[in-house]
């Protein structure tokens, strides 16, 4: 019997989160004060509601405790849909464009897994959360990575896409509020125009909408299924995770077109039974509270935000303020890119220091330069985090200084 792994999975890097955890396991053996702002792992408790709802239903009601539907109890799928179109204003049937997910993270696998063959590309924008480009690997497809960039409005390129690419691509992916840099769509054609795009080349336009509760300063992120033609050929992710701090509960939902959700539906079948009913009956509760519980955790994560600002101002180190997601996508200083590299920045940041931020590199080529700075910690926390940082600017000879900016008031 052979222990070799299969080639798909050689192919692949080490996940990302899983090398910066062995930096950091080695941090607290050195007994270092670690600041933690490297995953978007939220640290905010899950609202007392949504707890109590899953275990009084735990205590009196032993029949969740068995195997769950695996495309979700009917009351969650009515819920989601009620929550759509209270939303967006748009309503899905329950039964055959709603599908409960053990997550999102895995409900986009399990999408790849389900739609691709032997050399079937998927349209990755990049720098992207790691999964899009890991699982089409795994799937036994082919990336193709269309970089975004500040100077393109972090907005891809559908029209590069090489001909032979799109006769032979099945997936295209999107994600706004971006992760890992925070973009939002403000200007609707985009979206209108990749609709048309997906339907032109008869793609499945997977839809990430994972932070679409976590927006600020006035910003709503929208559903791509507010735009025509959507339903032929989207569906639209969600999840529990970071809307309702639930990320070890491990749920989320897909909406869209019912023969795509269909065919994910059918693979589900054969690989999971889907979320425990008791952790879906309290997701019932949490999408009954959604206002309330959204605009606190929204709230908190925009007082984070300028916390960080104001302290990374203060070092000198100017970065964009974003309008959503629980992350800042900061631009490195021009001679820590050239001579070092945001990988190596970041290791040494969290051997030297303690604190933990994501390279940019890790989320794709078009990250380097950068690094993604979660909103993970306790507001006392992030004026510590900007001076070790600017430590390590120095110890690379870079000095940052004021230059005349503004520092923001505290929130």
């Amino acid at each position: 019997m052979t222990t070799t792994p299969s080639q798909r999975l050689t192919r692949l890097p080490p996940y990302l989160f899983a090398v910066i955890n062995k930096l950091k396991l080695d941090a607290y053996a050195r007994n270092l004060d670690v600041i933690d702002l490297g995953m978007g792992n939220p640290d905010l408790p899950t609202d007392p509601v949504i707890v109590e709802r899953l275990a009084e239903t735990v205590r009196e009601h032993p029949r969740t405790h068995r195997y769950p539907q695996a495309k979700g109890m009917p009351k969650f799928r009515a819920a989601v849909s009620e929550w759509f179109a209270k939303r967006f204003g748009v309503k899905f049937d329950p039964d055959s464009e709603v599908l409960a997910l053990v997550g999102s993270k895995e409900g986009v696998a399990h999408l790849c897994m389900a739609f691709l063959d032997a050399g079937d590309h998927t349209l990755i924008p990049e720098p992207a959360y790691p999964v899009y480009y890991n699982t089409t690997v795994l799937a036994g497809g082919v990336p193709h990575l269309l970089p975004i960039t500040e100077a393109n409005g972090y907005l891809p390129d559908l029209g590069s896409v090489p001909a032979d690419v799109l006769q032979r691509t099945k997936i295209l992916f999107l994600n706004y509020p971006n992760n890992p840099t925070a973009a939002v769509v403000s200007d609707d054609a985009f979206l209108k125009d990749a609709i048309r795009f997906a339907r032109k080349h008869d793609l499945v336009l997977c839809y990430d909408n994972a932070y679409s509760e976590l927006t600020f300063d006035g910003y709503v992120a929208p559903s791509i299924f507010q735009y025509e033609g959507a339903r032929d050929v989207a569906v639209e992710f969600h999840s529990f995770s970071k809307t309702f701090s639930m990320a070890g509960w491990r749920l989320g939902f897909v909406v869209g077109n019912p023969r795509i959700v269909g065919v994910l539906e059918k693979f589900k079948s054969f690989v999971d039974y889907g979320s425990p009913s008791f952790v879906q009956l309290a997701g019932v509760k949490a999408l009954a509270e959604h206002e309330r519980i959204a605009r606190e955790v929204a709230g908190t994560y925009r007082t984070r935000r300028d916390l960080l600002v104001r302290e990374l101002t203060r070092i000198g180190w100017q970065v964009t303020v974003p309008r959503a997601t629980m992350y800042l996508w900061a631009k490195l200083p021009e001679r820590i890119t050239r001579e070092v590299g945001s990988l190596k920045f970041t290791e040494t940041l969290l051997r030297d220091t303690g604190v933990v931020l994501s390279p940019g590199v890790g989320f794709g080529p078009s990250g380097e330069g950068y690094v993604r700075i979660s909103l993970v910690t306790a507001n006392n926390r992030f004026h510590d985090a900007a001076l070790r940082i600017d430590k390590v600017f120095k110890q690379f000879g870079v000095r940052l200084r004021d230059g005349g900016v503004t520092v923001p008031p505290a929130p």
